[in-house]
This record gives C-alpha cells, sequence and structure tokens, in this order.
C-alpha cells in the first residue's frame, strides 16, 4: 500500500472536522489524501465512506478516516467492504482500543459530538498505537472467515 497514506472523507455535516483534520495530519507527518467533500452541498454519505474502504481494502491507502455527524453510517457503510475493521470511536481510550484488539484500519468519528481538540486526540492515539496480535489475532480471522463466506 502506499506507506502510511492516510484516505478521509466526510458527509458534509463533517466537512469543517474533515477540513482541520487534513490541515492536522501533515502536521503529525501523517501523508492524507482527500476523498472529499469539497464543499457543504448534501451528498451521500455511502459514497464517500466507500471511497476511504475501497481505497483501503485496494491498499492504495494504509488506513483511513471517515467522518459523519453522529459517525454511524459512515461506519457502517465502509464496513460493508471487505477487508476493512471500521471503528466508530468517541474517546481516546476507544480509538487505542480499536487499534490494539481490533486492528482497525478505518477510524469513524462523529462530527456532532467531538471537540477538534477531542478529535484530533483520538486520531493521534490512533495513528500511534499497534495491533496486540494474540487472542485478537484470532478474533480477525474469524471474522475474515465470515467475511469469506459472503458472495
Amino acid at each position: 500500500c502506499s506507506s502510511d497514506l492516510i484516505a478521509i472523507s466526510s458527509y458534509h455535516r463533517g466537512l469543517e472536522l474533515k477540513k482541520d483534520l487534513v490541515t492536522f495530519l501533515p502536521q503529525k507527518k501523517q501523508p492524507v489524501k482527500d476523498f472529499g467533500p469539497l464543499t457543504e452541498e448534501s451528498g451521500d454519505y455511502p459514497e464517500y465512506a466507500f471511497k476511504v474502504a475501497d481505497a483501503v481494502a485496494g491498499g492504495k491507502a494504509e488506513r483511513g478516516i471517515v467522518i459523519c455527524y453522529s459517525g454511524i453510517g459512515v461506519s457502517v457503510s465502509a464496513n460493508k467492504v471487505k477487508g476493512i475493521r471500521a471503528a466508530l470511536c468517541q474517546t481516546v481510550e476507544q480509538a487505542e482500543l480499536s487499534r490494539k484488539h481490533t486492528n482497525a484500519n478505518i477510524l469513524a468519528l462523529p462530527a456532532g459530538f467531538l471537540t477538534t481538540e477531542t478529535a484530533k486526540q483520538i486520531v493521534e492515539k490512533w495513528l500511534v498505537t499497534s495491533f496486540e496480535g494474540g487472542r485478537h489475532e484470532e478474533r480477525i480471522n474469524k471474522i475474515k472467515s465470515i467475511e469469506d463466506r459472503q458472495k
């Protein structure tokens, strides 16, 4: 995949937070690719979530961040793509556990429920936390086997 590239997108109700993170990530020496939207024109959140999920699943990005007002729609949408483990996180601890225990490759953020500062703390923890493996690897393999049964 493209080194450590982070793919990012949002629903229009997460646009301001996305813009803040697109500025924040390079300050942390983190390359980022913005998959839109660029305006507050209403769109469909699955479309933006799928762009990021496809980039991650296809190896064009190491991980992704998807944002909408609640974080629910984009996390559900991203998780429909094979190989994606999108985690909706509202706390730094959830972000840490999403990486340690499920090796989450997409972070879903609820713009309507986070301050920009908290979102940055969540992203920062998510970026630096590694997967623990072990018993967690066995659980992820069970998830993969369920994915493999889908047509």
